[in-house]
């Protein structure tokens, strides 16, 4: 099911992660529908591709990224043997998929996904179990990967029931001690000036 991906602006989630992705990564945008995740990291110099089944809702995207329009519920993965830093999923579930899906991230890399979960039949649409998330399953179902974050619940505004996570494909570290994942950007002394800055204007 491709689901609506409610507006242009990047989910709160993924802004919000997106600093775990490493500078110029590649990002896969599953079920990407009119790219607006295409589009924040691409603004963001990272290498996007994304998959479609809405040849139309893609084609503006062609000259940003590498665009594949494939019906992933009807045919076959077509990412088979691809790896990507950053795989993002939002609004979208089809469970025959989601063994693929991790598995395309690659080694130190990040999955980071958000979609609608039980209970949201009574409050609006998705309304159908097929494509609603049971309780915990993004953690099962990363279950070979490293739980960064994890989020099940409901939210007021608008109102619906949502599941997010966010984890890592674990690798060798290059460097000793364990690898460091922030859950607040970093903010670089020159941000920290431009902000003194503005909130001294």
């Amino acid at each position: 099911m491709v689901g609506a991906h409610g507006g242009q602006d990047a989910s709160a989630w993924v802004q919000r992660w997106s600093h775990l992705v490493a500078p110029g990564a590649s990002v896969l945008d599953v079920a990407c529908g009119s790219g607006r995740h295409v589009r924040w990291f691409a603004q963001r110099g990272f290498r996007v591709t994304a998959v479609d089944r809405d040849a139309a809702a893609v084609a503006p995207l062609a000259g940003i990224a590498e665009i594949i329009v494939a019906d992933i519920e009807a045919g076959p993965w077509p990412f088979t043997g691809r790896h990507f830093d950053a795989v993002i999923v939002t609004n979208y579930l089809w469970r025959e998929r989601l063994p693929e899906v991790v598995t395309s991230v690659a080694p130190g890399g990040l999955l980071i996904y958000e979609t609608f979960a039980a209970g949201n039949e009574t409050v609006g649409k998705p309304s159908n179990p097929k494509f609603l998330l049971q309780p915990s399953e993004l953690l099962r179902a990363s279950a070979g990967l490293r739980t960064v974050a994890f989020e099940d619940g409901f939210e007021a505004s608008p109102e619906r029931f949502v599941q997010r996570i966010v984890a890592v494909r674990e690798s060798p570290s290059q460097t000793p001690g364990p690898r460091r994942f922030g859950l607040v950007p970093e903010t670089s002394p020159a941000q920290v000036k431009s902000l003194d800055s503005e909130e001294s204007a």
